[in-house]
């Protein structure tokens, strides 16, 4: 061929020589570290769950099952052909099939009747879970429903109701009868925002809404028919004793502390903790297990050691484990065993099962097999900002350690001295503070758009303290709690609570404490999360290559473009992007649905609505029958009733309308309609020179169990 000469062969030659010896490099790197190899376990099985959700269609158990035994048997054949590649890519593949497997085994096991359309209803049902709000009122979870309507749909085998303000008393285990307004889990507020009905699906709620009526009683608690039940029973109790003492903020979080119920923190101080960095102290968490253990552990084994007969004849050590163990599942249980607490207690499980088996234990691993496990068992939580924190942070603190540690062993020797302890304390904390923080600023960027910027400073206050002394009493008030002297733990426990509650609040006030910042899109976090994964569970110098991939992953928060009009699925709020980059919406629609589409599409307008004039850069004009909105030389008609159909379809080259318009609209390229935004829910335009892009949030769930479909309501015959 013309195109070979010597030159260009030799050019070919060269850089197949220089991909063959990259190559052998890599297979050289990761045979030395074929130790590390197992850590990757979780990260194949939450890939293969990760496919599984972002399917656009439901695959089926079946479906999801299959692809496991062809593996199994892959692997086991290359197993007997002892062929180290075959061996790798087969257990690569068990493991994405297992992770894809179980989601889809999940998903039909915790499948349960959804409400189809809302509407009020008296109903009985028994209560398994309350929650103090800061309002007084209480958010409550019931099961065994009984609706005394049939026209809504199949009944729900749970829902969540928001109670009001005063009423009765009620306890976990009463079956109250009630008036409440009952609606189908939400869909996201936007294409590619939070999937509350997703959330619900997998929690088992068919319904949620609010009371309508003073819950009346109709049998009183009996013996708990679950651990769940006798727990949540439990943790009330606990919390309502706790509030009893500390009254306020100080209450709240002192219970959340305790009970994980974080509920009654009043929105102010809650807000403080999220700008101020330190949120995850009121989310029970490794921080606060590994506390209870450590304590449980130390004390019992120092008091034990006083006692010269015990200590001399028997393993006092393992007793100690034995018991620290038995604490931190009880309060893991206490905590309602949120995910980061599981992962945490996992961990102290392995930990101290090597204390009584006379096992040295690796510290990463523990992590690795916790994640796997949990993954398996609760494939949902992989999409949620707990899991996806939790282990980022942990994952992260043990490979500083692993590469710190030997520095911090050759300096304290030559540093001997309380003084120089008291200094790695303090840079120790700012050192992880720092760490964490920015592993887990991905995350929090994606699912929250916010990013706290005075984290350490707050951390280095409020971590000591919480470890020194709000933690310790916590330990005293377990226990004080059955003698009824929760009161002498409480108060100086609370002393401290308030003195980090003054923190966050101090820390929140500062200049640019949160930043807000643009949407990261999924497919950044993908590879973030597989370059912070390259970084901290290898140990080479190849590892390095994950801090390239971290830094490209955010940048990808500069390519996708906000939609420029959005509009709800009732077609009452609407949203459109200004000349000067903001949003102005109407004020329709809520709190939570203006909230997320500020965060997710851009900052609100300082201007109103114009509900009958013009917009501040003359794009809008609106009038009561609907609005004109003209960004760029192209007509975009609101519609808002039925009197103005004809000359906004004669104008527009898009329309949007909240009457049906069936075949009334024909001329634009562009029409939605009633129809399409209740059978879509929201939909975002994003306007292109060459046209416009539609997505709504039906279209971005797919066609998966846990999307709602709506549903024509029954005539009564």
């Amino acid at each position: 061929m013309a195109g070979d000469t010597p030159a260009h062969n030799a050019f070919l030659f060269g850089l197949a020589a220089r991909v063959q010896a990259a190559a052998a490099a890599f297979a050289a790197a990761a045979l030395a570290e074929r130790e590390r190899w197992p850590l990757w376990l979780p990260v194949a099985i939450g890939t293969g769950i990760g496919l599984y959700f972002a399917l656009p269609v439901e695959p089926g158990p079946l479906a999801g099952v299959l692809p496991v035994p062809a593996a199994l048997a892959g692997l086991v054949l290359a197993w007997r052909r002892h062929r180290l590649g075959p061996i790798l890519a087969a257990a690569l593949a068990l493991a994405l099939t297992l992770g894809f497997a179980a989601a889809a085994l999940r998903t039909a096991w915790v499948a349960a009747p959804v409400l189809e359309r809302s509407g009020a209803a008296w109903l009985t049902a028994r209560v398994v879970e309350i929650e103090r709000l800061p309002d007084q009122g209480r958010r409550v979870t019931f099961d065994r429903v009984a609706l005394e309507r049939d026209d809504l749909g199949p009944t729900p085998a749970r829902i969540r109701l928001r109670l009001r303000p005063g009423g009765p008393e009620i306890a976990v285990g009463d079956r109250l009868r009630l008036r409440a307004l009952l609606n189908p889990p939400a869909a996201p507020a936007l294409p590619g925002g939070f999937d509350f009905a997703r959330f619900c699906w997998f929690k088992q709620f068919g319904a949620t809404g609010t009371a309508l009526s003073p819950p009346e009683p109709v049998e009183a608690a009996a013996a708990p028919g679950s651990l769940t039940v006798a727990v949540n029973d439990l943790r009330q109790r606990i919390t309502a004793r706790i509030v009893a003492v500390l009254s306020g903020d100080r209450g709240a979080v002192t219970a959340a502390l305790i009970t994980g119920d974080q509920m009654p923190i009043s929105a102010p101080l809650m807000q403080a903790y999220r700008d101020s960095g330190l949120a995850h102290i009121l989310s029970i968490s490794g921080l606060h297990i590994s506390l209870a253990a450590g304590l449980v552990f130390v004390g019992l084994r120092t008091l034990l050691a006083l006692i010269p007969p015990l200590a001399l004849r028997h393993p006092i050590k393992k007793w100690a484990a034995a018991l620290a163990i038995a604490a931190a599942w009880g309060y893991t249980l206490l905590a309602g065993s949120p995910v980061p607490a599981e992962r945490s207690l996992l961990m102290i499980v392995l930990v101290l099962a090597a204390v009584l088996l006379d096992r040295a234990v690796l510290s990463m691993r523990p992590v690795a097999l916790a994640a796997a496990l949990l993954l398996l068992l609760q494939p949902e939580e992989l999409t949620g900002a707990s899991f996806q924190m939790s282990f980022a942070a942990v994952v992260a603190l043990i490979a500083l350690a692993e590469a710190w540690a030997p520095h911090q062993a050759a300096w304290r020797a030559a540093h001997p001295g309380p003084l120089a302890a008291a200094g790695l304390y303090l840079v120790g904390i700012s050192l992880t503070t720092l760490t964490a923080g920015m592993v887990t600023a991905a995350y929090a960027i994606y699912h929250f758009n916010r990013f706290a910027l005075w984290a350490v400073a707050a951390n280095l206050i409020a971590i000591p303290l919480t470890g020194f002394w709000v933690m310790p009493w916590a330990l005293a008030l377990a226990l004080l709690l059955p003698f009824g002297l929760e009161a002498v733990a409480l108060v100086p426990m609370g002393w401290g609570v308030e003195l980090v509650n003054r923190v966050a609040v101090a820390v929140a006030a500062w200049p640019e404490a949160a930043i807000a910042t643009p949407p990261l899109p999924l497919a950044g976090l993908v590879v973030f999360t597989l370059g912070g994964c390259w970084l901290c569970l290898w140990r080479g110098r190849w590892r390095r290559w994950g801090l390239a991939a971290m830094g490209l992953a955010l940048l990808t928060m500069a390519w996708p473009a906000p939609p420029d009009l959005l509009v709800d699925g009732h077609a009452a709020a609407f949203a459109l992007r200004t000349a000067d980059g903001s949003l102005l919406l109407n004020g329709k629609g809520g709190g939570i649905l203006r909230d997320s589409w500020s965060r997710r599409a851009g900052p609100p307008a300082d201007e109103p609505w114009p509900e009958d004039g013009l917009s501040r850069d003359s794009r809008l004009s609106c009038t009561p029958a609907g609005c004109r909105w003209r960004p760029d030389g192209r007509t975009v008609a609101l519609i808002l009733d039925d009197s103005d159909i004809a000359a906004a379809c004669a104008e527009a080259a898009i329309v949007v309308s909240r009457v049906p318009l069936r075949h009334a609209c024909r001329g634009p390229a562009t029409v939605i309609d009633r129809f399409d935004l209740w059978r879509g829910g929201t939909h975002a335009l994003w306007l292109r020179p060459d046209g416009v892009e539609v997505l709504s949030v039906a279209a971005s769930q797919g066609n998966r169990p846990w999307r709602h479909q709506p549903a024509r309501r029954r005539r009564n015959p």
